[in-house]
């Protein structure tokens, strides 16, 4: 996919709209808890504050509802990216109207502002005609650098840009979109399919969409429970996603047909409760026993997990393996994260809680690709257009 990029304009003295996904954690005291979303727009803003360019920045934080919410401003932002970047940005305490036309109409040349949180204004996620107009009416030009949210059609990702048609791909989407399109379009065999956590549904699409291109498939959390009750094996209290078990029993078949390499574990850590203080131990064989819920992969499983990571040279992971936030169910999730991690593959990995487990393993860096949105690495990979980056093609 070749898209329009940064690197093929010159921004010398332009006002430059980037949208940017600053949709950080924050703690009750507005503390920014994890940074790792502004660290990744550093290459694209520097890039255009370099050239000289007026950088506007506009991004999302929480869901407000379309009015403002002062737990949610991007305030904590603004002086963190001052931080990271060396210099002060400016903050303009709405995204639209005089305050935000005042602080652009004084900038100079290589300064950096930060509008107020898009979605105090019910028009962005609505993809209001005339919130776009607004939004554009500030800048010369349109740079999308926020991959995360480009699956979505809203006022700053796809309205804007019938107004601003000087628009091209930040360095993040560019990078992000090569990642992806690796799985996609020429993935070196075998092709290694990691697949977890809680959202069965959300991954059924992508799931079948990789199935001609991938050579083994592995399951773990709510995935696993859910194959495993689709094939009437009990899965005691286990959550399982049953208004998925139909497209389940249909992978089943797709994959029979294949016939590619399926895994379900072969043994559970199994407790009573989801809790720090729970009872719990690992079943003999992979089902679980009435009365008891799967929080993770068994010793079993693990042995059995690691030799297909090993055999493998492209691996994508969505999805934990069990409980990982709970210390006694993260082992199988932090030991997939750590093999990966020593595997040769070309390794992608999307959706924040197999994230966190890398972060958490302490492996973040020997990962080839991290991506930065799940739910928007999920549709590219189901082949959906995301209306984000179809804008931006050439």
């Amino acid at each position: 996919m070749e898209l329009i990029t940064v690197k093929d304009k010159d921004y010398s003295g332009k006002r430059v709209f980037v949208r940017v996904d600053f949709n950080v954690p924050l703690d009750k005291n507005q503390n920014i808890t994890d940074d790792t979303r502004i660290k990744a727009g550093l290459d694209t803003i520097n890039y255009l504050s370099g050239q000289k360019a007026i950088v506007i920045l506009a991004s999302h934080l929480g869901r407000p509802k379309g009015k403002p919410e002062p737990s949610m401003s991007l305030l904590p932002v603004a002086k963190r990216l001052s931080e990271l970047i060396g210099k002060q940005v400016k903050f303009a305490t709405d995204c639209v109207g005089p305050e935000a036309k005042r602080i652009v109409d004084t900038a100079r040349p290589g300064d950096i502002i930060l509008l107020e949180n898009l979605r105090f204004h019910e028009g962005e996620e609505a993809n209001d005609e005339n919130f776009s107009r607004s939004l554009a009416e500030l800048a010369d030009c349109y740079v999308n650098d926020a991959f995360g949210s480009s699956h979505r059609a809203h006022a700053s990702i796809v309205g804007i840009t019938n107004y601003l048609k000087d628009k091209a791909a930040g360095f993040l989407i560019e990078k992000e979109v090569d990642a992806l399109s690796k799985l996609l379009e020429n993935p070196t065999r075998p092709f290694l399919l990691i697949i977890g956590g809680a959202k069965v549904s959300d991954k059924i699409g992508m799931l079948k969409n990789l199935l001609d291109k991938v050579d083994t498939i592995i399951t773990g959390g709510v995935m696993a429970y859910t194959f495993i009750r689709a094939n009437n094996w009990e899965t005691g209290n286990s959550k399982v996603e049953y208004d998925s078990i139909p497209l389940a029993k249909e992978i089943y078949k797709e994959i029979r047909k294949r016939h590619l390499e399926f895994h379900t574990p072969l043994d559970h850590v199994v407790a009573d409760k989801i809790a720090e203080d729970a009872h719990y131990f690992t079943t003999e064989r992979g089902t679980v026993p009435i009365g008891w819920i799967g929080v993770d992969i068994g010793p079993q499983a693990l042995w059995e997990y690691t030799d297909c990571i090993k055999r493998a040279k492209t691996i994508f992971w969505n999805g934990p393996m069990g409980v990982f936030e709970i210390e006694p169910f993260a082992k199988g999730t932090i030991e997939i994260a750590k093999a990966i991690a020593e595997s040769d593959a070309y390794a992608v990995i999307g959706g924040g809680d197999s994230i966190a487990a890398v972060n958490k393993a302490g492996v973040a860096h020997k990962i080839s690709h991290i991506c930065t949105g799940g739910g928007a690495s999920l549709e590219f990979l189901e082949g959906k257009g995301l209306p984000g980056i179809d804008v931006l093609k050439k």
